[in-house]
């Protein structure tokens, strides 16, 4: 009895022990908890209100509802994917290599097993060969198809042993909605009109990031496994967002051009044609810049992407086709409103020149820009939208602009072929100098091949040019000789020939700079089919060959001598075709003025000719002067001279009254002749009178004090005095006026 109660005590006071450790233990815990932070019991008190909220409104607690799938997260899903992917190919290629050396193990003993076969098939004597046949031809067959269900059963292995995640088909149906969402919208766009595109890096990372999942899964997938047709559906997206872009590119090159320019900047690209080489490549970089505004930055920017993503795609033949036929397209359309047409070489030969010659003035203007400003201006722009891949821009520039370039010298190489006479001269040397001038836009836009080829093309189209301006220039002389009319100039006025090679010969020093280098370049060059020196080039006359100081003429020089010294020799022999040698003098005077005139006023003309040529023209006209004077007005003077008037100390009145008599005459004829005469130089139509009036009238009022006395008053005077001085000086400014019977009095 005691024993159960000590015991029971025991178990008491033990039990006692067991309840203060458990009642330490709540304590502290509580006591920790006390100590946690404020918003614990927040979060606590909300997580038991949440359930509670939903008890009241459903009966049962609601899920969260998980965020929608869209193409970013799988963007990052696939990134992921196939940044674990090289690491799963690989662990597959070493399951592969285990499977493989197994496989060759069980061959081996395959092998082995087949021998001790064949060995104990050996020692049978007793069957028959043809049944060994067959027994061998059947467990060919049966191993035959073992090991085809094994290399099946292989493939099966290796396709499941890749693994592919079930977001790859909700990536790819997000990536079809994307396309067809941005095709419906293109179509949208094009039909409401000019719009800038919207810019989404996002497709464009999507764009590439389809291309190398294609590319990775590609090579552990064989197309005719499983898994074949997941991969030809990558491919066929990745052909259709390809697809897309090559049609926004060509919308873009198309529609989304600034087709009203600032005026600014075509005044900029003008002016940088108009200069040509005087502007150099520096000042050409503003025409550029302007032309690069034919597309807005953001254009150029979206059009660069998409160029950069069909190239990576594998689509580069696409781009360039589609960019070189656009602008191919664009760059016709600019010149054909610029007036350019395209003209072959049959055409052209077959065209009258006045049709020709109305084209060339365009056609330099045209060239000029061209190589100015449209040809640096596609580069820059191909450099801008192919950047990156400067063998690319360099063939699609060539490409582009070699075509119309061959095209442009097209129209100088048939006009060079064309029948060649005097007036073309200057056109062809406006097409000399824009060949000649323009030939650094070559180097500066080309490749080096194709501008090496194209500078030749160029000086071979220049060269012809060049022997063409030459033979036109040389036959001058025949122009001159050829003119063999026998009918004078009325009234000895200026030769139609004087005045064609004169102007000829100023404009020609016009372009002095031009034509010697032509001269200098292109007379020494022996062509079969050249007829650019005359047939005595080399055997001209020393005179020519030597200027006033002595020294060499350039070839230029020389032949516009012999052009001159020809055309004096012209008039001197049309002057013998008047009866009147006064009236000739007139004409040599007229002339010779004429040339000198020419040839003072214009300065280049002046240098080539020299002072000594001018001043032995001057004497000429002097010499002709006096001629006149002598053969006119020394004549008259003769009717009043005093010889026979006096005899014995008297004046003899029936000699002197036929004295009067005659000058009357003579001076009325003079007066009616050279009235019609003319002389168009107002200066030496001066000089012509004032020398008359000098000779004449001093004589005659002479004349006239010293014997009019000897007449009778009135009837006689009247008769025989019919001018008196100032009379004669009234009908001598009415001469060389080209009029008639003169001025009325």
């Amino acid at each position: 009895m005691e024993k159960d109660e000590k015991s029971s005590s025991f178990k008491m006071a033990d039990g006692d022990e067991n309840k203060s450790e458990v009642d330490n233990k709540e304590e502290k815990a509580a006591a920790d908890e006390n100590e946690e932070p404020e918003g614990t019991e927040t979060d606590r008190t909300e997580t038991e209100e949440k359930p509670q909220e939903a008890e009241n409104e459903g009966g049962e607690p609601e899920e969260p509802t998980p965020p929608p799938y869209t193409l970013e997260t799988a963007f990052e899903d696939i990134e992921h994917f196939l940044s674990n992917l090289s690491t799963i190919l690989k662990e597959k290629e070493e399951e592969k290599i285990e499977k493989e050396k197994k496989k060759k193990e069980e061959e081996e003993e395959k092998e082995k097993k087949k021998k001790d076969e064949e060995k104990e098939e050996e020692e049978e004597e007793n069957e028959e060969e043809e049944g060994k046949g067959k027994e061998k031809e059947e467990e060919g067959k049966e191993e035959k198809k073992e090991e085809e269900k094994e290399e099946k059963e292989k493939e099966e292995v290796e396709d499941e042993g890749l693994e592919i995640p079930e977001f790859i088909e909700k990536y790819l149906d997000l990536l079809e909605e994307k396309i067809s969402k941005l095709e419906s919208t293109a179509a949208e766009t094009k039909v409401k009109g000019q719009q800038p595109p919207e810019d989404d890096p996002l497709f464009f990372k999507v764009v590439r990031q389809i291309l190398k999942l294609y590319k990775d899964l590609s090579a552990p997938i064989k197309p005719e496994s499983k898994q074949g047709p997941l991969i030809n559906r990558i491919c066929g997206i990745h052909f259709r967002a390809l697809c897309y872009l090559e049609d926004e590119f060509k919308y873009l090159l198309e529609e989304l051009r600034n087709v009203e320019p600032d005026p600014k900047q075509e005044v900029a690209a003008a002016a940088a044609a108009d200069q040509g080489t005087e502007a150099g490549e520096g000042e050409d970089r503003p025409a550029e810049e302007s032309k690069l505004q034919e597309y807005s930055d953001q254009v150029l920017a979206h059009m660069n992407k998409i160029a950069m993503e069909m190239i990576s795609g594998g689509h580069e033949f696409e781009c360039r086709e589609i960019y070189m036929t656009c602008r191919m397209h664009i760059i016709g359309e600019t010149l054909k409103n610029l007036g350019f047409e395209k003209i072959s070489i049959d055409d052209a030969q077959k065209m009258p020149w006045e049709l020709l010659e109305r084209d060339i003035p365009p056609w330099i203007t045209i060239f000029k820009q061209c190589a100015n400003v449209h040809f640096p201006a596609e580069r820059k722009l191909a450099e801008t939208i192919f950047s990156g891949h400067p063998s690319l821009y360099e063939t699609i520039i060539t490409n582009l602009a070699r075509g119309l370039f061959i095209q442009f010298l097209n129209f100088p190489e048939a006009a060079a072929f064309c029948k060649l006479t005097t007036e073309k001269l200057f056109k062809f040397l406006d097409m000399y100098e824009a060949l000649r001038d323009n030939l650094f836009a070559i180097d500066s836009v080309f490749p080096q091949e194709c501008a090496n080829e194209l500078r030749t093309e160029t000086t071979t189209c220049r060269c012809r040019i060049g022997e063409s301006a030459i033979c036109i220039f040389c036959d001058l002389e025949n122009s001159i000789k050829s003119d063999t009319g026998k009918t004078p100039v009325a009234g000895g006025a200026v030769h139609p020939l004087t005045r064609y090679i004169m102007n000829y010969l100023k404009y020609a020093c016009e372009y002095k700079d031009t034509i010697e280098q032509v001269f200098k370049d292109h007379s020494k060059i022996e062509r079969a089919d050249s007829t650019s020196r005359p047939r005595d080039y080399e055997s001209r006359s020393l005179k020519y060959k030597k200027n006033d100081a002595g020294e060499d003429r350039p070839p230029f020089q020389e032949q516009l001598m012999r052009i001159m010294d020809l055309l004096d020799s012209a008039i001197e022999a049309k002057s013998k075709l008047y009866k009147d040698i006064s009236l000739s003098c007139i004409f040599m005077m007229n002339n010779g003025r004429y040339m000198l005139q020419k040839i003072k006023g214009t300065v280049e003309l002046h240098k080539v000719v020299g002072d000594n040529w001018c001043r032995k023209r001057s004497s000429d006209v002097r010499n002709y002067h006096k001629s006149y004077q002598r053969e006119t007005w020394t004549k008259l003077l003769g009717c009043i001279s005093n010889h026979g008037l006096n005899v014995r100390g008297k004046v003899v009145k029936p000699v002197l009254k036929e004295k009067f008599k005659s000058f009357n005459a003579m001076f009325d004829e003079i007066h009616r002749t050279q009235s019609t005469w003319v002389v168009y130089d107002k200066q030496l139509q001066s000089e012509l009178r004032v020398s008359i009036a000098s000779v004449v009238i001093p004589a005659y009022r002479s004349f006239l004090g010293r014997y009019s006395q000897y007449l009778d008053p009135g009837r006689q005077t009247e008769k025989y005095i019919k001018f008196q001085a100032e009379d004669i000086e009234t009908y001598i400014d009415d001469l060389f006026d080209g009029n008639p019977g003169g001025k009325k009095t």
